[in-house]
């Protein structure tokens, strides 16, 4: 069907206005969940003051006078996270690559959709499966009750997979094919075809991947919370339970008010600021590869 010149142009014009306001929403949203936060959090960081709220060590708002340091969450956020990357971006970018080049088109059809479940599943179920699982095991060989800094570090790590997994796979099917045949050309073996042709030119988007992960490692909240042990005080190591920024906000967010609450909201300013770091420090590093 053919349209006057016109009419083209006129539709091709809606539909740059539409998109615009779609991207230009998102933004907006951005911006008032930063706004909200900033608003609600900034008063109570300057009440407490930013050093004793930063590095304070205790965290006990039902105390005369009551005490509002996140440095034990900090940490504790920093070291699940840590543990859940250890385990989590090198299983998850091998697996990438598996199944991108090395994997047969029988046994992808059955891994593909299983990457793809584990995806969906609800952070509560995740939960359970820690409780029920991983939990008893550690409690097993590390003693303790088992709800630790581990047991939380492994479970994210599952949980992270089919992000890397998935945006990985992307990045290295995406690479033209001349990379992987130049390698060949010049003797380089399947193996060494891949990962030292292929895998340099999708770095970008592995990446992408790895801070995507990070992303969703510091920001899930219920599994984090039935299998960590929920204990604000510094982490004392891998075997002993520890508490989380996002954690924290949950567990005491419904009973808040006044100083509390608002001391709540400013650990989610905290939060957003770490985040948005981590994905400014990736930036440059990779801008600084390229």
């Amino acid at each position: 069907m053919k349209y006057s010149p016109a009419f083209s142009k006129a539709l091709e014009s809606t539909f740059h206005l539409f998109f615009f306001l779609i991207a230009a929403a998102a933004v907006v949203a951005v911006g008032l969940i930063c706004l909200f936060l900033f608003i609600n959090g900034l008063p109570a960081i300057a009440e407490i003051g930013l050093g004793n709220f930063i590095t304070g060590g205790s965290w006990a708002p039902s105390d005369l006078p009551p005490g509002f340091g996140i440095f034990p969450m900090i940490m504790g956020s920093f070291y699940i996270t840590l543990v859940a990357l250890v385990f989590g971006v090198p299983t998850g970018i091998l697996t990438a690559v598996f199944m991108a080049r090395f994997c047969h088109k029988r046994l992808y059809a059955l891994i593909k959709p299983a990457v793809n479940l584990l995806a969906g599943i609800p952070s509560i179920v995740y939960g359970f499966f820690g409780m029920m699982t991983i939990v008893p095991a550690a409690r097993r060989l590390f003693g303790g009750n088992g709800a630790s800094i581990l047991s939380a570090g492994l479970l994210l790590g599952i949980m992270i997979l089919p992000t890397i997994i998935g945006i990985s796979e992307t990045s290295i099917r995406a690479v033209p094919d001349y990379f992987y045949e130049g390698g060949r050309a010049l003797g380089a073996s399947h193996e060494r075809a891949v990962f030292f042709a292929q895998m340099p030119a999708a770095k970008s988007g592995v990446l992408a991947a790895v801070i995507l992960g990070i992303g969703r490692a510091v920001g899930e909240t219920m599994a984090v919370i039935m299998v960590a042990g929920n204990q604000a005080r510094l982490p004392q190591s891998l075997f002993r339970g520890a508490r989380t920024l996002t954690a924290n906000i949950v567990i005491e967010m419904s009973y808040a008010s006044g100083l509390h609450r608002g001391a709540l909201i400013a650990t989610g300013v905290v939060l957003f600021v770490i985040i948005l770091i981590i994905n400014l420090l990736f930036s440059i590093i990779l801008r600084r590869k390229m």
